[in-house]
């Protein structure tokens, strides 16, 4: 499991998120460029997240310790071993962050915490991400039509997942 200290991998370095960063954390997911594509969470949620076992926050850095997005992963003590990517949101997009933080979450799960399966749903619209997932390897299964409720109506998810064996396959590194 990760701890305080921070884990290099690629360009970046990611390390559990703390308190004093929360309110890097809540306001990157409320920022124009982020908010249509996430469910905005409370500070207590971020907090309740942080402190539990079968749950990880982490804070993504530049390796001067400059924070740039952070990640969610969520079933660590699955008996299934299965990891959900509840949620990636970078702030400073465009210079491969996202990328390499989605490489950096396919060898924690897969070569770390030893999962079957890595999962996440992203929001039909969100063609930046989708195209993301796909290029890293994750394969579309489904769509939850219409699941979450908006000011301007529903709005549905795509399922996509990428399992161990693709994982290897995929390039693994």
């Amino acid at each position: 499991m990760l701890s305080n200290v921070p884990v290099s991998f690629a360009s970046l370095q990611f390390r559990k998120t703390a308190e004093e960063d929360l309110e890097f954390v809540l306001t990157t997911e409320q920022h124009p460029a982020n908010a249509p594509f996430i469910i905005p969470w409370t500070p207590e949620q971020h907090r309740e997240t942080m402190r539990s076992s079968d749950k990880l926050h982490l804070l993504v850095e530049t390796l001067d310790g400059r924070p740039v997005g952070y990640l969610i992963l969520a079933g660590l003590t699955s008996p299934n071993r299965c990891i959900e990517l509840v949620r990636i949101t970078i702030a400073d997009q465009g210079r491969g962050y996202g990328k390499a933080s989605i490489r950096f979450v396919q060898n924690y799960a897969f070569k770390h915490l030893r999962a079957h399966r890595l999962w996440l749903d992203a929001k039909e619209h969100n063609a930046r991400a989708k195209q993301l997932y796909e290029s890293s390897g994750f394969k579309a299964e489904g769509m939850l039509r219409e699941c979450i409720r908006t000011n301007g109506g529903y709005e549905s998810l795509i399922v996509m997942s990428m399992l161990e064996r693709e994982y290897e396959e995929h390039g693994a590194g």
